[in-house]
Formats: C-alpha cells, structure tokens, sequence
C-alpha cells in the first residue's frame, strides 16, 4: 500500500456540518434577482442563472452562484466528480494537485480541503463498508486510492501492469470505479485499453472483461467505458457501465456477462449515477441538429426511470420517443457546457461539475417539483 503525503486545509467550519441546510426561501429569493452583482464568486450574474429546467416531475432552478469558496485559495481547473455522504457533506474531486478534494455543505460553504499527491483526478466514489463511509479517488494517470473521508489513504490498488491484469504495451487510464456489496471493486478503464477490470476488497486483481470495440454495436466491448456504477434496483446486483461514444448504458452481471442497453441517441452521457429508482448522468458532448458528431459546448442532464425511459433533460430539450424509439436528445437552454457529473442530495437537488468549461465551480438545479 502506498501512503503518500496527506495535506489538510480545514476551513474553520466544521459547526456548519451541523447546519448543513438553509432556508430554502431565502435562496429562492436571491436565485429571482436579475442584473445585480452578487458576492458569491464577486461576479455578476451570469446567464440563466435562475431559470427553470426540466421536464415532468423533475425541473429544477439553476443556482449558478451555489459556490462560496474562494478562487484564490482553492481554485479548480476541472470538477470532475461529486458526491453526499450521509452527514450531507459535498466531496468534489479536481484535476489540481494542489487540493484533490474540496469539502461543502449543501449552502455551498467550503467545509475543508486535502491532498494526497493526485495529479489526474478523475473519479469519485463513495461507498458504506460495516457502517464507515470511505471514497475511492481514480487518477487517470493509473492510482486508484481507498482514503477516509478525511482524506487518510488505506488502500491503493495495483497498476494493471504490475497485477497481471494487462501487458507492458496495453495503455492503462483508468477514470472510475464502483464497490460491490461484497466490497469487490470494479474500475473502468475509459481513457485506456476500455476492460472493466475487478479486484477483490484487498485489492487483488481477480478478472476483467470487455476490451475496445471498433463497431458502433458490439454488445461487451466498449469504445470508450467511461463511468460505472452498481445498480441495485433490481433482483440481483447489476454493474451498469457507460459506453460514451456509443451514446449508451450497458448491463452486466458482476462477472461480467453482458444483460442489456439502453440507447440515448445524441447523448454523450458521462457516469451513471442510481438515486432512488432514478438513473442521472451527466450530458458531457452533445449532438446538432442533424450532426450527431461529439461537439464540446452541448452538455446537459439526462435522468432515465426503472424502466430506462428518459423523463427529463435538464439544459436539454424534452425527450421525445415515437413508436417507442427515443428520438435524438439535444441541448435546450444553454445552461451547461460539458456535464460530467452529477450528484443527487438527500432533498432531490443536483449538483453538477463540468470539464473544460471555465474553471467553474459545480452549478446546483434547485427542485421545484
């Protein structure tokens, strides 16, 4: 196991954590104000801050303003992943090795801030082990890291190459991983060799399976394995995984066989992200009209049912199924650039970080219904 150097920077807050939700009206209030300045980031209101997005039982006002930390002391380049833990605190991992973590309440207050020595951060995970809570940090530069959540590593995965799992000449980089309830972990090469390798709660490599797919349909293989979750809202536990280029969500069994798809055409979703019986992803490339090509600029959020029906498309334009195929899905409002993440709190809220997109802080979609 490696353990390498862990630096803190805690915000003198942690009384907040015992405050972690505001009046509602108060936001509300200040969310309607339109071409005023307001503190939060010392900048002025930027578009569509404020305005309704969503369809159905799922729409949301856009806070643009959520973050309060300071851009001098605790930058981002890209946030890449967020997540709640169930003391309602925000982790959000980013590609600066200055802070890998940054710590928020749901207000947007910065909570605290470490490191430990990452300098790709790319995936976040969250996962309950006998009642203890620990995130599992993927660097797409081949370290995947086990910490608490205050940031102390207790585990470090093998690199594929050094566990047998790949060659010398297979690239390896990895972007996410998801814990079984059997504490197995699954990781998602999605910027490499495209196998979803697994590895036992010790972090012994045990098998993988998947590899790279040169044909837009290859059930089991992938062209870009980006993101990976564990479903349990069905009988059995299910690894659903995120095939991006494709525009799709792939099921497996948990030793890898292949169980069903789902196509969201014009979608370049980005992880799943299972809350209640919901899947969320976020839209990081979009198509337009008529060019299904992976643009940059055209993110949104895609949320599917059960049933793996889309029923709402925050930033997107309402999703359309005729005959019973669903229709190319394509930016509305151009709230977002490139989602790549979104989380779901205990109030149904959203948070979501972007890549490539300003060095912006995650945006929260308040819900209104």
């Amino acid at each position: 196991m490696s353990d390498p150097n862990t630096t803190r920077d805690s915000a003198n807050r942690q009384s907040a954590t015992a405050n972690i939700s505001r009046s509602d009206f108060i936001h509300t209030g200040a969310l309607l104000l339109s071409g005023t300045t307001l503190s939060a980031q010392t900048e002025a209101v930027p578009a569509h801050h404020g305005a309704i997005v969503g369809h159905g039982d799922f729409k949301y006002r856009v806070d643009k303003l959520w973050c309060k930390a300071n851009r001098e002391t605790h930058p981002v380049k890209d946030c890449h992943e967020i997540v709640q833990s169930r003391d309602g605190r925000l982790f959000l991992i980013t590609n600066l090795p200055k802070n890998n973590v940054l710590v928020f309440d749901t207000d947007g207050q910065l909570l605290g801030a470490w490191s430990v020595g990452l300098n790709a951060g790319h995936g976040l995970t969250l996962h309950d082990e006998d009642g203890t809570e620990f995130l599992y940090l993927t660097d797409t530069s081949g370290r995947i890291l086990k910490t608490t959540l205050e940031g102390t590593p207790v585990l470090e995965l093998p690199h594929a190459h050094q566990c047998g799992a790949y060659s010398a000449k297979e690239p390896y980089s990895p972007t996410e991983t998801a814990v079984a309830p059997n504490g197995d972990i699954y990781v998602a090469d999605g910027y490499g060799s495209q196998f979803i390798l697994r590895f036992d709660r010790h972090g012994k490599f045990l098998a993988k399976f998947g590899g790279r797919s040169t044909q837009p349909t290859n059930p089991g293989k992938f062209m870009q394995a980006h993101g990976v979750a564990i479903d349990l809202r069905g009988p059995e536990p299910l690894l659903v995984c995120t095939e991006r280029v494709r525009n799709e969500f792939n099921w497996f069994t948990l030793e890898g066989n292949f169980v069903r798809g789902v196509y969201l055409p014009g979608a370049y979703v980005s992880r799943p992200v299972i809350h209640g019986n919901h899947l969320y992803s976020g839209v990081c490339f979009g198509a337009k009209p008529d060019d299904y090509r992976m643009w940059q600029g055209r993110g949104f959020v895609t949320i599917l049912d059960a049933q793996n029906k889309v029923v709402s498309n925050p930033g997107g334009q309402e999703p359309r199924y005729e005959e019973g195929r669903l229709k190319a899905m394509l930016q509305d409002l151009p709230v977002f650039n490139n989602c790549h993440d979104v989380c779901v709190d205990s109030k149904g809220d959203l948070y979501v970080c972007q890549w490539n997109s300003g060095s912006v802080y995650p945006y929260k979609l308040r819900r209104i219904s």
